[in-house]
């Protein structure tokens, strides 16, 4: 039966190092806008929506004619997310929830469908994985690796270098994939995600996702290339514009 997937963007306003960063202008275009009008080009997705605690924000998705939901003060984007789908009747037939990072306007449709497809019978929820190419990259603590069995599950996250082996040391015949902040979650386990007890590992690395393999559940993970960005602070807007501009797609 094919899937009936509900993709969701959490925008908050608030953010530490870039704050009302849904709403900063990209070649006149805000970013949340950009981000949106980009996820609904992905075919795979059979609605898609804004959630967010922030009038500001709610007000502009309606003055370009999209889909938002306002809803409190969530903790996490997953939290956003929950609450989106428990709380209206309207979402109750979707079986997939796609959660749609609200800082990446550039995330190629392909990466959207192909995190979708991934998620088979065995797993609970499914992420994206893209391959690194530099040392820098591999040892950079702000990059989040991860390492995956032979079935496409995922193993572990971490902001170290994995695999390290012996020489806790980057090897240049070693393959290391960097994960991408994409998930997709089957709709009942959104809600016991929601619910899951915070564990050691999840604590330890400050990664929400090792709690689910904490838990027990599985992940499955999809192997991209992608050359998407996400926007962290002021300056990534003019690498943004920058990739907008290469593409010919700012209009």
């Amino acid at each position: 039966m094919e899937k009936k997937v509900l993709g969701v963007i959490p925008a908050r306003f608030e953010s530490t190092r870039f704050p009302g960063k849904p709403l900063a202008k990209i070649l006149g275009k805000t970013l949340i806008q950009r981000t949106y009008e980009n996820a609904k080009n992905c075919e795979v997705l059979s609605d898609l929506v804004v959630a967010t605690d922030d009038q500001r924000i709610f007000d502009h998705i309606v003055s370009f004619g999209g889909k938002v939901v306002m809803t409190s003060n969530c903790q996490t984007g997953t939290d956003r997310i929950a609450e989106v789908v428990f709380s209206n009747k309207e979402y109750d037939e979707y079986d997939t929830i796609m959660n749609i990072q609200g800082d990446e306007p550039c995330i190629e449709t392909d990466v959207i469908s192909k995190v979708i497809h991934a998620l088979d019978d065995q797993a609970s929820m499914s992420t994206a994985v893209m391959k690194l190419e530099s040392e820098t990259d591999a040892l950079d603590p702000s990059i989040v690796k991860c390492v995956f069995d032979k079935n496409g599950n995922a193993l572990y996250f971490s902001r170290a270098l994995i695999p390290a082996g012996k020489g806790l040391n980057f090897k240049p015949n070693v393959d290391y994939y960097r994960h991408l902040g994409i998930y997709c979650f089957k709709r009942d386990f959104l809600f016991k995600f929601a619910a899951l007890s915070e564990t050691p590992l999840q604590l330890s690395e400050d990664l929400e996702q090792l709690k689910v393999l904490e838990h027990g559940y599985k992940i499955k993970v999809a192997i991209v290339h992608s050359i998407s960005i996400g926007v962290d602070t002021p300056e990534d807007i003019k690498k943004i514009e920058t990739i907008l501009c290469k593409q010919n797609s700012f209009l």
